[in-house]
């Protein structure tokens, strides 16, 4: 049988694009209806959004444990978290964590490393684009990148925050993502990683400049691998 995954839920959206592309994608590669087993815990995402906003990394990290335990609990055999953001915490929370995790930047990189990119643009919330979750982990790679100007990316945390995590998808967001692409482009990135889990659902390979590295189904899709490829112990 296959592992059982475990999905430390942040923002709906994001969550239930990840939880989707599972079942999905693991009908092609199980059989008609067939996917490994999948549980999800999600907190109140004020409760994650109000640490961020205090810088309280820590904070997000317990929310995060408190999740592992209660997917633990259930059965889970490994974890995924469906939100780049919240990845900030995750040298916290590894440590403490009752049950392994697939980190969704390291998926991103390897990825990357696999189609022979060479400077990646990011995109994300304020929170994420500002942090490291994505240089430390490109730059282990022997990968470049770029991050948004400091209104880009005002910008596109606006966008997220205020209308993606809600389910609102409005043409001027996808301009306003497209335009921050193209200047990436202009600048010498040859791909661009959709670094908070909602942004697919308004840029893919179809209206970007520059090919797409979708966090959220990559992870999935990682996620998908490793629960077949690692049958739960007899």
């Amino acid at each position: 049988m296959p592992q059982h995954i475990g999905i430390v839920g942040c923002s709906a959206e994001g969550a239930a694009l990840c939880y989707r592309t599972l079942c999905a994608e693991g009908a092609q590669l199980l059989g008609p209806h067939a996917h490994p087993e999948i549980s999800m815990h999600t907190p109140s995402l004020s409760e994650y959004v109000d640490c961020l906003e205090r810088g309280d990394m820590k904070g997000v990290g317990e929310l995060m444990i408190a999740s592992a335990y209660k997917l633990t609990a259930i059965g889970a055999d490994f974890l995924i978290c469906p939100d780049n953001t919240i990845h900030q915490a995750f040298d916290y929370v590894e440590p403490r964590s009752p049950l392994p995790w697939l980190h969704i930047a390291e998926v991103v990189a390897d990825e990357a490393v696999r189609r022979g990119f060479r400077r990646i643009g990011i995109t994300g919330t304020s929170w994420l684009v500002r942090s490291e979750v994505y240089p430390e982990k490109f730059a282990a790679r022997g990968l470049q990148y770029l991050r948004p100007s400091d209104a880009e990316r005002d910008e596109l945390g606006r966008i997220i925050m205020d209308e993606l995590v809600c389910g609102v998808f409005r043409p001027e967001a996808v301009a306003s993502f497209q335009r921050v692409i193209e200047r990436m482009k202009s600048e010498g990135c040859d791909a661009v990683v959709l670094g908070c889990t909602e942004i697919p659902l308004i840029i893919n390979d179809g209206n970007s400049a520059l090919p797409t590295l979708d966090s959220t189904r990559l992870l999935a899709r990682a996620a998908l691998q490793r629960a077949i490829e690692e049958p739960e112990s007899a």
